[in-house]
């Protein structure tokens, strides 16, 4: 029974949950446990209405036995019972035909799902999840520990609940009129352009112009298009997803000119079969294919076109580099690597669309980095790494691994013929109308000429708000910044987001009444106001150089790329003493190192001293993907280890409860099923004090600076960790990677 007390503590902590999730999928991620605690109950399921079929279906649901329910909208079931009555009901005993009789003489309860999975369901709660007097849905919680069931005082609660349910998702649960309302009502566009688009465009036109002119993204389409049709959307995922292998009638022109593809999900056992369809309210269609296929079981699931092309082998774009299968069939790969294969020139048009589709792809990914990896006497390993994981792509024929490198140069503007040294360069190339840059690394290796390619990072500077920095580090952070001369510098190791970080600080810097000067290598982010140059060390442009040019252009704030050397870090102190901010970065793994660091570079200990206002140190870890983490109460092992991580003397600054609740990767198709899904920063905000400037005058050791940094308030990189995983950003794994215990 849940008293009045639990009952607002609930709401409350609902309301919030709610408000936090953008949508159905991920709210139920965060409230399912939280409803099953309060009730304790074992079970529940959240059922949809679906308009158009005239049923409810479960694909919110506790247990794995089945992956949908559908249930009819008839009294002969529960669920099907309470959605026409609109009325909640109490069952302390479903077994029980007398009493479901005195509810309804037609209402049954199917033991069937009982049978299938060894599950017995004692008692139910079911109620109709109702907004503005419309029938949404209907949520279902199974077996109270409670001895006597569920009582009045549940029930009261399950009602409050379904009201906010109701109202926060009344679109998801109950569709729509048409097929892009919900983009409306996320105000991603107007009612009046959705209207024009369904005046005369196609399902695929009216996707391909919301995408180009409207900026729509292809995730927030796919969403409209499952709530209107209130069937899973399924995006372009070929690790999960292939075709459905059957001897089918069905010709490819003939799937192509309807939109239609017949998929496998690779991680189902049961193989069911699953209808992909851009339009899958086309009865007559769904009827000729279940008809050409033989089949009366199945699973439709909605695609937008392109995507569903792409299943069936063809571009997004309709003309591009095609698919990887098709491409290196064309060049000849087979299971093992053939030696006797003939080699392609650099410009044979496999070739040519296979580093295209590597490019397109990694992009699609989200990859920052792709390895082409030669190894003797094997195919070439061609590899990506995605939110700091690497991760194998695919192969391509060994013989077959020059044309590839030789096609990379080409773009690249290198020296095709020398092969015995390293060369750097860079490529572009278009996806989707937008130019994407690529800085390519190549080097020679026993096997041949491996090559790396950074996709470098487009766009404008993220707002400092966004930087998932702890209260304490944003206001020490602004605070710096705010000086009108010094030197504040980033840290941390190639690729842990020391450019994002210091341009979210220009941006927040970036006023009209401040002259702010940058040297970087290359340009990655641009913004309006600042003036960017790019260095080029071939020509003698350095940063030094770049920064002593900057200091005759009356500037206020300098960014100078990187401290790579002992001239350009001496150049940045003078001029951080002359009157100007002057942001950095510098390749060291703490804050209190890099004094040291710098101070081996030869620097003068009280010049850098009175200059320096801060040193940010950074790590990038993996964050838990919000549609499927795992809330679950920390166990008594997690709570010891995050207070060694922590530290015993600063533990009770956490504030933490005896029970605490913690989250876990999952697995979904919105991460491909790894349960992580972009990263988040780390830091360590070191201030330069009084008592730490005095020990960097007598040249202390980094240890002892740490020390005194700590006492004057600094969090190290694993503390600030352990805040993320209290937060729920991320879980105890990524601490443990990143402070290297277990």
């Amino acid at each position: 029974m849940v008293d009045s007390t639990q009952h607002a503590t609930m709401l409350q902590t609902l309301h919030t949950q709610l408000n936090e999730s953008h949508s159905l999928m991920a709210a139920y991620q965060r409230i399912e446990p939280l409803i099953l605690r309060v009730f304790n109950a074992k079970r529940m399921s959240l059922f949809q209405r679906r308009l158009q079929h005239q049923d409810l279906v479960a694909r919110f649901k506790t247990g794995e036995e089945t992956r949908e329910i559908k249930v009819s909208m008839s009294p002969q079931s529960i669920v099907g019972y309470v959605a026409i009555a609109q009325q909640a009901l109490i069952i302390n005993d479903p077994y029980n035909d007398e009493l479901l009789e005195n509810i309804h003489s037609r209402l049954r309860f199917d033991e069937k799902f009982d049978q299938s999975s060894q599950f017995k369901t004692n008692n139910i709660l079911c109620i109709p999840v109702m907004n503005a007097g419309v029938l949404m849905g209907v949520m279902q919680i199974i077996n109270t520990d409670n001895s006597a069931g569920f009582s009045d005082s549940d029930l009261s609660l399950a009602l409050a609940i379904t009201d906010k349910l109701g109202d926060k998702f009344r679109y998801e649960l109950g569709g729509t009129s048409k097929p892009f309302d919900y983009l409306v009502h996320k105000n991603l566009v107007s009612r009046k352009i959705i209207e024009e688009l369904s005046q005369d465009s196609t399902m695929k036109e009216s996707v391909q112009r919301l995408i180009s002119e409207h900026h729509v993204a292809e995730k927030e389409i796919g969403t409209a298009i499952s709530v209107h049709y209130q069937v899973p959307f399924i995006p372009y995922f070929p690790d999960n997803y292939h075709l459905y292998q059957t001897d089918t009638k069905l010709n490819l022109p003939y799937l192509k000119r309807n939109y239609v593809a017949v998929l496998a999900d690779m991680r189902d056992v049961r193989d069911m079969p699953i209808v992909l369809m851009s339009e899958p309210n086309n009865a007559s269609l769904l009827m000729e294919i279940e008809s050409a296929l033989g089949i009366d079981s199945y699973e439709i699931a909605v695609g937008l076109p392109s995507q569903i092309l792409q299943y069936l082998g063809e571009n997004s774009s309709g003309a591009g580099p095609g698919e990887m299968d098709e491409i290196l069939d064309e060049i000849g790969i087979t299971g093992d690597d053939d030696d006797g294969n003939e080699d392609l020139a650099e410009d044979a048009p496999a070739v040519v669309r296979l580093v295209s589709r590597v490019l397109h792809d990694a992009k699609k990914l989200n990859a920052s980095d792709i390895h082409i990896d030669p190894e003797k006497g094997a195919a070439t390993r061609v590899r990506m790494r995605v939110d700091g994981v690497i991760r194998d792509f695919t192969q391509v024929p060994a013989s077959h691994h020059s044309a590839v490198i030789a096609r990379i140069k080409i773009m690249s503007s290198l020296n095709i013929a020398e092969k015995r040294v390293p060369q750097d360069g860079k490529l572009a190339f278009k996806m989707s109308g937008q130019a994407v840059e690529v800085r390519v690394a190549t080097i020679p290796t026993i096997a041949g000429e491996g090559a790396v390619m950074r996709i470098l990072a487009a766009g404008s500077a993220m707002p400092i708000g966004k930087m998932n920095l702890s209260k304490r580090n944003l206001d020490m952070l602004e605070n710096m910044v705010k000086k009108p001369h010094g030197i504040l510098l980033v840290v941390g190791p190639t690729g842990c987001g020391k450019t994002t970080t210091l341009h979210a600080i220009l941006g927040y810097l970036n006023t009209p009444n401040k002259k702010i000067w940058t040297a970087e290598d290359p340009v990655e982010i641009t913004q309006a106001g600042l003036q960017q140059v790019q260095v080029n060390p071939k020509i003698g442009f350095t940063f030094a150089n770049a920064l002593r040019a900057f200091l005759r252009a009356d500037p206020d704030i300098i960014l100078i790329g990187e401290m790579r050397d002992k001239e350009t870090a001496h150049a940045g102190i003078e001029a951080s003493l002359t009157g100007h901010l002057v942001l950095s970065t510098l390749h060291t793994n703490s804050a209190p190192e890099t004094i040291a660091r710098l101070l081996d570079l030869g620097l003068d200990p009280v010049n850098f001293s009175d200059a320096c206002v801060g040193i940010l140190a950074q790590r990038l870890i993996r964050t838990l993907c919000p549609d499927c983490k795992k809330e679950y109460p920390a166990s008594q092992s997690d709570m010891s280890f995050l207070k060694r991580q922590y530290g015993d003397k600063f533990y009770a600054e956490l504030g933490l409860a005896d029970e605490i609740m913690l989250y876990k990767a999952a697995g979904c198709g919105s991460c491909g099923d790894s349960g992580y899904r972009g990263r988040t920063g780390v830091h360590e905000l070191l201030a330069m004090t009084d008592d730490l400037r005095a020990l960097v005058y007598q040249e202390s050791a980094a240890s002892e600076m740490k020390a005194q940094a700590i006492l004057d308030g600094m969090r190290t990189l694993t503390q600030d960790a352990v805040l993320k995983i209290l937060k729920g950003d991320t879980d105890i794994s990524q601490i443990k990677i990143l402070s290297g215990h277990d």
